[in-house]
């Protein structure tokens, strides 16, 4: 088994669930914009959308908003962020324009950051683990224990990866170069488009000559990129785990680079690179959004499926069947489905092209993630750093921890194990503490079934003795249940692989990274569109905006 990572925090209170199910007042059948979907994304669509002036409503299959960014009492007396887990990536424009402070949302800090200990014998003396966080100099002392040259190297490392991190971030908050408009659009239309390539040339001006440097980065394996840098298996090990959370995928995989930098990349209240656990759990991030469209006067309804997009004969969206036979009707339809659910079931197959179904039908979704929310009546104690007598946390029991991450090797055994079917050999434990103590286990490389739990708890048990009798409580999320519940196709967190070939011009497909759909006035805001997944918001944001852009032009 490799990797586990887990969250301990202060006692937070928990709001009432009936925050996160409210809805607005009666369901009319006429609005400017239907939103399908209350995800995260589609609660930011809804909310910029509203404030612009046009007449929202968000239309949300399940009882509670918020998609994969929910709280919910699975184990009674237990409230969990039964999905996502951290906050980083909300994009800072978003989080500004929508006064999510103002609305509610609270964030603790997480530092340190990660935790990884140590299977080892050492003649009687505890084995040794890793502690990072925000420290440098605290960083280098806990590497140094490993290797006084990967000391030396980590803030070198750290700075050469900040600065890439800046060349991409201005690539989140727009679409995607328009190529139809500039390869085939009138001349206007190839002079107006021109300005898209802004974040790309702001991007190259950013890296500058070490361009090349960053391009392996971005396409080649981070196995190879950290072998350049460091020689400890530990701090390697430990760092690459961020370029496989979500993804079927290992360290030696061309272009795992990316998806590390997808999980480094965030920002929190003006703190680059922060990462943050939100008071009442991740539905208050949705909450919290969804009282800014409300403010605005959006409306949104719970217990509303949505059945099938309404498509009139010249081929433009007017609207939706919900499925007690309601239709609502609206100039724009925006989904916040995932490409596969939108395409394929929602929206009429008549009027798609068969290259384009084709095309959203190999959209990769395969997932290696299981997630496990779990009940404990007592913290971890590590064999590595006891418990102290009173019981009291510890900054450890704050971190991600990563189990069986002594050697990277384990990391690509464990892909390989998935790839296998075998049940997980990668996991992440994630740990809130309130007046009792809920652990979130995040396997990784893994396809795993609801009876092999205990496989994994064996593992905890191996760096933290005592952990299986102190669970209470369990709620297994396998990747069919993720799909079944959160509408994530095939587990994926991402709505799709994060891979290069599903990135920026590619999500969801050549052609179609700019939101919009073979359909008029249908338009993709969910993580299967640029930029991709996490709680970022930035695609409910982009692609409102794009929306709001063509239904002024065509008005």
């Amino acid at each position: 088994m490799s990797g586990v990572g887990m969250k301990c925090m202060k006692q937070i209170p928990y709001p009432s669930l009936r925050a996160y199910s409210k809805i607005s007042g009666q369901l009319k059948l006429k609005y400017d914009a239907v939103i399908v979907g209350g995800g995260h994304n589609g609660l930011v669509a809804a909310a910029y959308l509203q404030k612009s002036g046009l007449n929202a409503v968000v239309l949300e299959r399940r009882h509670v908003i918020g998609g994969a960014a929910v709280t919910e009492e699975i184990i009674p007396g237990f409230k969990f962020s039964r999905a996502s887990y951290l906050l980083s990536l909300l994009r800072p424009q978003i989080y500004k324009d929508l006064e999510l402070k103002k609305h509610g949302l609270k964030i603790y800090f997480r530092d340190p950051h990660s935790f990884t200990p140590l299977l080892e014998s050492r003649n009687g003396h505890p084995p040794r683990s890793l502690l990072l966080g925000a420290d440098m100099v605290k960083n280098q002392q806990q590497i140094a224990q490993f290797s006084k040259k990967d000391a030396e190297a980590y803030p070198k490392y750290e700075h050469f990866m900040n600065r890439l991190v800046s060349a991409i971030d201005p690539l989140l908050d727009a679409p995607p170069i328009d190529t139809a408009a500039i390869t085939q659009g009138s001349l206007l239309q190839r002079v107006k488009s021109l300005k898209t390539l802004q974040p790309l040339i702001k991007a190259g001006i950013t890296l500058g000559s070490q361009f090349p440097k960053y391009y392996e980065v971005l396409t080649g394996p981070i196995s190879k990129i950290l072998d350049h840098w460091f020689e400890s298996e530990p701090l390697k090990c430990t760092l690459a785990t961020d370029a496989v959370i979500g993804a079927m995928t290992c360290p030696s995989t061309p272009g795992s680079g990316y998806v590390l930098l997808h999980h480094v990349m965030g920002e929190l209240e003006g703190k680059k690179g922060a990462w943050g656990y939100v008071e009442g759990g991740m539905g208050m991030v949705s909450n919290a959004i969804a009282k800014a469209a409300m403010e605005a006067g959006a409306e949104i309804h719970t217990e509303k499926v949505v059945e099938k997009i309404l498509v009139d004969n010249n081929g433009k969206a007017y609207g939706v069947v919900l499925q007690d036979g309601t239709e609502v009707h609206s100039k724009l339809v925006l989904s916040n489905a995932s490409p596969h659910h939108t395409f394929l079931k929602l929206a009429p197959q008549e009027q798609l092209p068969e290259d384009f179904i084709t095309m959203i039908s190999q959209f990769d979704t395969k997932s290696p993630v299981t997630k496990i929310n779990v009940a404990v009546d007592r913290l971890p104690n590590f064999l590595s750093i006891p418990n102290r007598a009173d019981g009291k946390p510890l900054p450890h029991h704050q971190c991600s921890i990563h189990l069986n991450s002594e050697h990277m090797q384990l990391l690509n055994e464990a892909y390989e194990d998935a790839c296998r079917g075998i049940p997980s050999t990668r996991l992440r434990l994630i740990r809130r503490l309130s007046h009792q103590h809920l652990v979130s286990v995040v396997t990784q490389q893994a396809q795993m079934m609801q009876n092999a739990t205990w496989i994994l708890f064996d593992w905890i048990e191996k760096y933290a003795p005592g952990f299986k009798s102190s669970v209470i409580g369990r709620d297994v999320l396998t990747p069919p249940d993720l799909e079944r519940i959160f509408g994530l196709p095939g587990g994926n967190i991402f709505h799709g692989s994060m891979s290069l070939d599903q990135l920026y011009f590619a999500r969801p497909g050549p052609g179609f990274s700019n939101y919009r759909s073979p359909i008029q006035g249908l338009y993709l805001c969910g993580s299967g569109s640029h930029p991709g997944g996490g709680v970022m918001g930035a695609s409910g944001r982009n692609a409102a905006l794009v929306a709001m852009k063509d239904l002024k032009r065509t008005s």
